[in-house]
């Protein structure tokens, strides 16, 4: 049915690509930096996603929530790619969880932008997480066009792997997510998994659920000049063996976990402490804004405070080096819809240990880029790490395989299956069929 649909729409001069897409990012800005707040894979992908899409000849126009006073209106991030803040509540203080109560006025901005335009500017939406998906659903019924929506995570998953002491998400969300799936033309999902998912916990269509794996700038994220430059540069000791933690600072990601399995390490071999380095790179978000100091403590309570150094987020060249410099990335995460630091860290030519949850089964390739780990003991991370601290020449050998295996997760390929994404939802849209009177 959806061939002979997409057959009709091109004799009836329906567009085979959007040509201007309304991207919807309300909480977190393209703009802000990865790694700190609430702003991490997400604003990644935004960005890289829309200057793809913008070099194969769609316009993005991504519209996020003011969140300081003076803010440009518009700002071009790249050829063919415009933010546009939008005056949404407060523009400081605004916790993720108070923003539903300015969905009106977000949505609101929203349209009074569309408004300036001729009929049919957008031709499509594209939502990101779920309180876009909301402003996303009221734009596309509005305008009369496909609603595209990406999760990136969703309630009942975190809420079944929830990090000790983490605080669940509401029964609203659960309730706004369900009614984004109903409404949604086309879901993307991250990996199969993640589309089973939203099979098994929201009802949602397998027929409208697209896979589209996201990417890596594989420009920026490279093997580079190699350990050692990276390690010069960043003032690292050569002979180091140093685990990396890169990212947002809370429960669900569990730095913590790498914390205790540096302990773990230690009290097997106390001769390793000389050459053990253990940075953690990124800023306390979510949760994790409540206890600041929280993983600082625990490292001086744990007795390895003098191993582990704590830098604040990185822009996308410094991390790069971060990357390179390391002997292994570490990634204890309770749930990850893709992990695109770990295929970031991959590209750069380092083997990554992470939990076997989410898409990092996908995104690690078990025993050959790294290690998957089951669970959250610290004792099996200490397991994983041992043998590449004991075992330089694996650290080389899988760093290599780990780069072979990033070259196929190119933000262009993803782009593309983005694309013909947005082209079947055009081509299926059952009311812009129904007003050329099909």
């Amino acid at each position: 049915m959806s061939a002979y649909v997409t057959r009709l729409g091109r004799r009836l001069g329906l567009p085979r690509r959007a040509r201007r897409v309304a991207m919807l990012s309300v909480h977190t800005s393209p703009l802000h930096q990865p790694g700190t707040g609430d702003a991490g894979g997400m604003n990644v992908y935004i960005v890289e996603l829309a200057r793809q899409l913008a070099r194969l000849g769609t316009e993005v126009e991504v519209f996020t929530r003011a969140t300081t006073g003076g803010l440009p209106p518009t700002v071009e991030l790249a050829p063919g790619v415009l933010v546009r803040h939008v005056d949404a509540g407060p523009y400081e203080g605004l916790k993720k969880e108070e923003l539903p109560a300015q969905l009106c006025a977000f949505t609101h901005g929203v349209m009074r932008q569309w408004a300036r335009h001729r009929p049919g500017y957008y031709d499509l939406v594209h939502s990101h997480y779920w309180l876009s998906g909301h402003v996303g659903w009221l734009a596309a019924q509005r305008w009369g066009v496909p609603l595209v929506h990406a999760m990136h995570t969703m309630a009942k998953v975190k809420n079944a792997a929830l990090a000790e002491g983490d605080t669940p998400e509401p029964a609203a969300r659960v309730i706004g997510e369900t009614q984004i799936v109903r409404a949604a033309d086309r879901l993307v999902a991250n990996t199969a998994e993640e589309a089973e998912e939203l099979r098994r916990h929201y009802d949602a269509d397998p027929d409208r659920t697209a896979v589209v794996h996201p990417g890596v700038n594989l420009t920026r994220f490279t093997p580079g000049d190699g350990r050692a430059a990276a390690r010069t540069r960043l003032g690292l000791p050569q002979d180091a063996f140093i685990p990396l933690f890169a990212g947002r600072i809370q429960p669900l990601k569990a730095p913590d976990v790498l914390l205790r399995a540096v302990r773990v390490l230690l009290d097997a071999d106390p001769a390793l402490r000389g050459r053990l380095v253990v940075p953690v790179v990124g800023g306390p978000s979510g949760t994790g804004l409540a206890k600041p100091e929280g993983l600082q403590k625990l490292a001086a309570r744990l007795g390895i405070a003098d191993v582990v150094c704590f830098r604040p987020p990185q822009d996308q060249e410094a991390l790069a080096d971060w990357y390179r410099a390391a002997s292994v990335l570490v990634m204890p995460s309770y749930n990850e819809s893709f992990g695109l630091v770990a295929i970031e860290a991959q590209a750069s030519g380092t083997p990554v240990v992470a939990a076997a949850v989410g898409g990092l089964p996908v995104a690690v390739r078990d025993g050959v880029t790294g290690y998957l780990v089951a669970g959250h003991d610290p004792a099996d991370y200490a397991r994983a790490l041992r043998r590449l601290a004991d075992e330089p020449e694996r650290v080389t050998r899988m760093g290599a395989a780990a780069a072979a295996h990033a070259r196929a997760f190119g933000w262009a390929a993803a782009a593309h299956r983005t694309a013909e994404v947005y082209a079947d939802a055009l081509a299926a849209r059952p009311g812009r069929l129904r007003s050329l009177h099909v």
